[in-house]
């Protein structure tokens, strides 16, 4: 070799162009027809086979050529010809008067249609019960190793190759024996290895289009195409032919094997090769057409077999991994100092995913149990951890490729897989897995120097296919990716518990700190849901006639009235607030003779949501009584009083006496719904008026869990919500919910009615609402909605089961918070569409928009 030569590597061969070689195999013939079924182009061979030179076939339309049956049966073929790899068959059958019949193979090829045809065998078998008859006895195979085996067999019988090899890639484009069926006497590959190098790229790439390729003879001549290329100037691409010739290199790595026929049939799994039937006969040998398909055929249910076995192995062991996922979460509830035993966590951890030793690091603190590295080398092995991708599962299976000298502890730890255990990079659980040294039994060697042969500047299969042995060290048994994807779960399931690993000292500085986040979550939760409310106010007090200073007086008087209830519960740490307190405040907002206001009741108090959503309650009596009732006339009265049920409900009264005649009013304003269906919608109870002529009355029932004892002391009751999101307006279609029957799970009336106003504009035929899971639930079932939204949070539940049951009906539905990156969703909604409380007519249709619902206008 000199200076003067190219470099020659082993991606020649990828380089290598096998799909336009311009020839086909002399077993048959090949014409290329145009879209209107003009012939374009021949193979050199054609005369042999129909009588018709090359040039006497170019420009002519098919029936000239052929009788009309058979332009008549490959023009109805072509037809049934779905997607860019689909080959259609056609078998005995008759093209030329006076001639032999053929089986043809049909494709379409760079708008071109591809007749390939070579004599028919005659053979008419039930290749259906052939197959049938092959599948059985595959499923008798209870083992991967004998379904393998058992594959190789059933091929070998069909087609009667001297060889036949399962034959499977691993991700780096080598690949092994692992079953094969041979004539006896002429050794065995079983276990071999192959170097990526010997099947290259683009050759796998037309394994995965083309699932047959047969080579009859490698000492054949191959047969021109003419021409070779068409009026611009492109080859024929072969890539789907079934005669297409054979690259010269493949034709001599094939001579130095010994090999004189090959076939290959691809085995697809999931989309992606997974391997061959790899078949040599140590003579010429060509199989026919039918058996060439039906062996085709049973390929495509052995992989569709495999594809099961495979799915049903992981899914098993990912079953299993979930349970001991659920047995830590378990144990560790019941007894948090487990957690403190790196033994106890290393067995439950190494049950679920096979490993040596772990190791953990949490806040600088560590913990061993089992074979791991030392001490040094795992702070080395943490800070290069730390430069990975950041909250995912890390895994390899040579730690010298994550640090430098690895291999003075390989033989303790040579592989790793790593669980981040926390929101920063810093803390992990590490499960380590000892070297695995082991011989590679290479089918010559894939080192081997290269050089220049016969075909030119470019490799040269090597000529020995001597097994050769590569020692293997420094590396571990891979972690497989179902290991991956349970070691995800229990990454999940460990980030719940960690935090209590630390010290108590540790963990008040955590604790502080989580209660810092929750405090802003807190703090920016009820900041969305107060302008959420706000807003509703300010839409639904918009006065019919149009009066700016009565809609300004309504809307300041009902915020103030929730500014009074909220200084009552802030002041008492966002815990329970007295009744008494509520009324007395309203009193004096509105009232300036006490005596008017006539309050009978021993002390009780209000949960925060209760408290809220009567102080907009009495805020309406009292407006309403002031303009309308006993507190409009002079003497007139109004006598509150409660008391508890003996089930511990609260009934809470309206009286008014001394007033003008009372008349029920011909249409409900806002300040009516929010008197007869706030305390049902927002809490549960119930609400009972009476328009009587001598004075209104009304009857309140607060459900007990919204009650508290008068208490002297006590720390706060904190609702907990996560922290939200900012979110921007854009503009979106108007109508987007055209045709749409919306359900809209939200616990607060008054942004249920803002949202549903929101929806209506947007177009909804229908909106039912809901507050509670039961109610949503019930409401599926009486009427399917289309789409839906749901408020995560309904009080002490969250909506989680009616998302449970919408997306079991497929029915397509987003989430909606004053949360933010906080709201935690569960796994099997993960990636739900949440969108961000205060609803607006542009964040609701926009998020509609992604959600793919309707075809939105404007």
């Amino acid at each position: 070799m000199t200076s003067e030569n190219p470099p020659v590597d082993l991606t020649n061969c990828d380089r290598e162009p096998i799909h336009i070689l311009g020839a086909i195999q002399p077993i048959g013939f090949l014409i290329a027809l145009t879209a209107d079924w003009l012939v374009a182009r021949a193979s050199t061979n054609v005369a042999q086979f129909i009588g018709f030179e090359p040039d006497e076939l170019f420009g002519k339309p098919l029936f000239e050529l052929f009788v009309p049956k058979a332009v008549h049966d490959l023009r109805n073929r072509s037809t049934l010809l779905r997607g860019p790899d689909a080959v259609e068959r056609i078998f005995d059958l008759e093209l030329v008067a006076g001639r032999p019949n053929f089986d043809v193979a049909l494709h379409f090829s760079g708008g071109q249609i591809v007749i390939e045809a070579e004599p028919a065998s005659g053979e008419h078998g039930d290749a259906t019960g052939m197959v049938r008859s092959m599948i059985a006895r595959l499923d008798g195979a209870t083992e991967f190793s004998a379904f393998y085996r058992e594959g190789a067999r059933q091929v070998r019988a069909l087609i009667e190759f001297d060889r036949v090899m399962v034959y499977r890639f691993a991700a780096d484009g080598s690949g092994e024996v692992v079953a094969e069926a041979v004539r006896s006497g002429i050794g065995s590959f079983m276990g071999l290895r192959y170097p990526a190098s010997d099947i290259p790229v683009q050759a796998r790439e037309l394994y995965r289009r083309n699932l047959l390729r047969v080579i009859t003879d490698v000492n054949a001549e191959p047969v021109p195409i003419t021409p070779q290329r068409d009026q611009s100037g492109q080859p024929l691409d072969l890539s789907l032919s079934v005669l297409r010739s054979v690259s010269p290199i493949h034709i001599e790595y094939l001579k130095n094997m010994g090999v004189q026929a090959s076939l290959s049939i691809s085995i697809i799994v999931e989309g992606r090769l997974w391997g061959l039937f790899a078949c040599h006969h140590y003579s010429p040998r060509c199989p026919t057409f039918e058996r060439r398909s039906v062996s085709e055929l049973f390929a495509q249910m052995f992989s569709m077999r495999l594809e099961s076995r495979e799915r049903q192995e992981t899914v098993e062991y990912e079953r299993r991994a979930r349970d001991i996922s659920d047995q830590l979460l378990g144990a560790v509830a019941s007894d948090e100092t487990l957690l403190k035993d790196p033994d106890w966590l290393g067995d439950i951890l190494t049950n679920a995913i096979p490993a040596d030793g772990v190791g953990v690091w949490l806040g600088g603190n560590y913990a061993f149990s089992g074979t791991v590295p030392p001490l040094a080398d795992f702070r080395r092995i943490v800070r290069a951890l730390n430069g990975t991708a950041a909250g995912k599962v890390f895994a390899t299976d040579h730690i010298g490729s994550l640090v430098a000298e690895a291999h003075a502890f390989a033989s303790d730890a040579a592989g790793l897989l790593a669980i981040p255990i926390s929101r920063s990079p810093r803390d992990y659980v590490v499960l380590f897995r000892k070297e695995l040294i082991h011989s590679v039994r290479w089918a010559g060697d894939p080192h081997k120097p290269v050089d220049y042969g016969p075909n030119g500047p470019r490799l040269t299969p090597r000529a020995s296919f001597a097994e050769w042995k590569e020692l293997v060290e420094g590396k571990s048994q891979p972690f497989t990716g179902s290991e991956v994807r349970v070691a995800e779960t229990l990454r999940a399931t460990l980030i719940e518990v960690v935090l209590r690993l630390a010290d108590e000292a540790s963990a008040e500085r955590q604790q502080a700190s989580a209660r810092q986040e929750l405090l802003i979550a807190e703090l920016n939760h009820r900041v969305r849901n107060i302008l959420g409310l706000i807003r509703g106010l300010i839409r639904q007090s918009l006065p019919a006639g149009g009066d700016i200073a009565e809609f300004v007086k309504v809307v300041d008087g009902r915020i103030h009235a929730l500014a009074r209830a909220h200084n009552q519960i802030t002041d008492d740490h966002w815990g329970p607030a007295p009744l008494q307190a509520l009324i007395d405040a309203e009193a004096a907002a509105f009232v300036d003779e006490r005596d008017r206001i006539v309050v009978q009741g021993e002390p009780v108090s209000l949960n925060p949501q209760a408290y809220s959503t009567l102080a907009l309650v009495f805020h309406e009596l009292v407006t309403n009584s002031n303009k309308y009732g006993a507190l409009s006339a002079e003497g007139g009265q109004v006598t509150i009083g409660w008391h508890r049920k003996a089930a511990g409900d609260l009934t809470v009264e309206w009286r008014e006496a001394g007033g003008p005649p009372v008349v029920a009013p011909t249409r409900k304003g806002f300040g009516t719904t929010i008197i007869e269906r706030s305390v049902p919608y927002d809490l549960g109870g119930a609400v009972k008026t009476d328009y009587d002529p001598k004075g209104f009355h009304a009857a309140f029932t607060i459900p007990a869990r919204h009650l508290s004892e008068p208490r002297a002391g006590g720390g706060p009751q904190a609702i907990k919500y996560p922290r939200p999101a900012p979110g921007h307006a854009h503009p979106a279609p108007s109508k987007i919910l055209r045709g749409q029957n919306v359900l809209l799970v939200e616990d607060s009336l008054i942004i249920a009615l803002d949202a549903e106003d929101i929806a209506n504009r947007l177009g909804a035929d229908g909106v039912t609402t809901a507050a509670t899971v039961q109610g949503a639930l019930d409401s599926i079932e009486a009427n399917r909605p289309t789409v839906a939204v749901l408020d995560i949070n309904l009080g002490d539940r969250n909506s989680y089961p009616v998302a449970d049951r919408l997306a079991d009906l497929k029915v397509p539905f987003l989430f909606a918070t004053g949360y933010g990156e906080q709201a935690n969703l569960p796994q099997n909604h993960r990636g739900r569409l949440v969108v961000q409380k205060p609803y607006t007519l542009e964040n609701l249709a926009r998020a509609m928009d992604a959600l793919g619902v309707g075809q939105g206008e404007g």
